[in-house]
């Protein structure tokens, strides 16, 4: 599964640490986020991290 030239698997990751890395600030307050916003992209990492896990698990047989 490719997608301009990268995986689809590689393109998750990357959204997976980006929303990772905005969780972080913004559970530090290093960054000032509404608590629905931090509660959002949260769901959105979990969807984002559960679809990334399971196409790579396909993707490795």
């Amino acid at each position: 599964m490719e997608t301009g030239g990268m995986s689809l698997v590689q393109i998750l990751g990357v959204i997976n640490f980006m929303l990772l890395m905005f969780q972080l600030f913004s559970g530090q307050h290093w960054i000032q986020v509404k608590i629905g916003i931090h509660r959002k992209v949260g769901l959105a990492l979990v969807a984002t991290a559960s679809l990334h896990g399971f196409l790579a698990i396909l993707t490795a047989n």
